[in-house]
């Protein structure tokens, strides 16, 4: 017997008395992403031990963190053209190799001991703008792997696989490898980039799709106007550019927690140094729940629904994390806290996924991820100032009261009567432009966007 079929708010029905299996494209993909996570929980906790031996000026060990933080923003909406310009599977299969070579060729410095400051720079600044590339080409060849109801259960246990595998295994064998020789972390690293570039090969051709034969064109429109192509899909979507908002201003809150959490939790809730481990274990388990229940919640309340609670559930939270003098009700609600975020990325990832054409998926992906990453310095530099002038008890409280305004707007904004409308730029449709071609596709895109809700 099969249970009641809902319809997810992005028109896609779904039976969950049906079980759908994933697939063994999906078994490989997520095999990719989550070896690669290892590596990279590895490598960076060794980057920054190996940046703190070389040097104990903090501008300099700083200096490193910044060159990995600056790509995804800089570079993030070019990622996303060239991850709807060349086939996703090589892309990340190259991704990785690249990847593999920048990280063998650190070890190899380490190991001869000719690393400085310098070096650790480049490294970073180098893997993050080809992790933007990868995540981009990643996200966009989700669906051609998965079919369209399994999409927010597929994202969700990505992101508990790789929280799993960065923040249960891999952080801790960081140290041990490290304190074995500074070289390991970095060449475990880059021997996981070269086994997710061979699953990466074994996934099927993702080139994406056009919707119409193309057109002539006159003229090759510059790589920045193709980027601008997945900010104005986002700009006429009005779900997508409300979730967009939300996560964006939820990100205030999120990067401002984050950048006091070690503080707040010694001096406020009362951890101990040793205990902070297991406060952020919680977190981590908190994660892991969200990841593996995101598809389920998707199933019963809808993809729009599933959102409004997810930020209730997150807002009563910080309240009590605010409220909290405590480790243990602390714990709980840091968990439930990392259970919420992971799941909103679940949802919102899918809803992208369903609902954008696939020509566009990497641009709009990540457009999507910098403008939320264009938030975070903002909230961490805000947190900062806020603690040093009025202590840290008021970050608690600001972080709620942010939660909850979002937590109102959105009851609104993604309530049953929002629609995501796209309208064409002229009669004959938004024109979507590559290396090559022009293509019109308004017209198809319109009927895909404007398909009804559930609500």
């Amino acid at each position: 017997m099969t249970g009641p079929e809902t319809i997810t708010t992005d028109g896609v029905r779904d039976d969950p008395g049906v079980r759908q299996p994933f697939g063994a494209a999906y078994r490989r993909l997520w095999s990719a992403a989550v070896t690669s996570r290892f590596g990279d929980a590895v490598r960076t906790p060794a980057l920054a031990l190996l940046a703190a031996s070389l040097t104990r000026d903090p501008r300099l060990v700083a200096g490193v963190v910044v060159a990995g933080q600056l790509p995804p923003l800089l570079l993030g909406l070019l990622a996303g053209v060239y991850a709807d310009r060349w086939d996703r599977r090589r892309t990340m299969a190259t991704v990785d190799g690249a990847r593999c070579a920048v990280v063998a060729v650190l070890a190899l410095l380490v190991l001869t001991g000719h690393v400085g400051i310098g070096a650790l720079a480049a490294a970073a600044f180098l893997l993050a703008a080809l992790g933007a590339l990868f995540d981009a080409a990643a996200f966009a060849v989700l669906p051609a792997v998965v079919p369209a109801g399994l999409l927010p259960a597929a994202n969700g246990r990505l992101a508990a696989g790789t929280a799993v595998a960065g923040g249960f295994v891999g952080a801790p064998v960081a140290g041990l490898l490290f304190a074995t020789s500074a070289a390991l972390p970095f060449a475990v690293d880059a021997a996981t980039f070269a086994v997710a570039a061979l699953l990466a090969l074994t996934l099927p051709s993702a080139r994406p799709a056009r919707h119409v034969t193309p057109v002539t064109v006159h003229h090759r429109p510059s790589v920045w106007q193709a980027a601008g192509d997945g900010l104005r899909w986002i700009r006429r979507d009005r779900v997508l550019l409300r979730i967009t908002l939300l996560t964006a201003a939820s990100n205030l809150a999120i990067s401002g927690l984050i950048a006091v959490l070690v503080l707040y939790a010694l001096e406020v809730l009362g951890v101990t140094e040793a205990g902070y481990g297991a406060l952020m274990a919680s977190a981590m388990l908190g994660g892991l729940a969200g990841g593996l229940g995101a598809g389920r919640l998707a199933t019963r309340l809808g993809t729009r629904t599933g959102l409004r609670w997810v930020l209730v559930a997150q807002t009563l939270a910080l309240v009590t994390l605010a409220v909290s003098r405590h480790p243990v009700p602390g714990g709980i609600a840091l968990a439930v806290f990392s259970a919420g975020s992971t799941t909103w990325n679940a949802l919102w990832s899918a809803y992208g996924q369903r609902n954008v054409p696939a020509e566009l998926l990497g641009r709009v992906g990540s457009a999507q991820r910098v403008v939320g990453l264009v938030a975070a310095p903002v909230g961490a530099a805000l947190a900062g100032l806020t603690a040093n002038m009025y202590g840290l008890p008021p970050v608690g409280y600001a972080a709620a009261v942010v939660f909850a305004v979002v937590t109102s707007a959105a009851w609104r904004v993604l309530g049953g009567n929002a629609r995501s409308t796209q309208q064409p730029e002229d009669p004959a449709g938004v024109v979507l432009r590559d290396a090559r071609h022009q293509f019109p596709v308004g017209k198809v895109a319109v009927e895909q966007a404007q398909r009804p809700g559930d609500e």
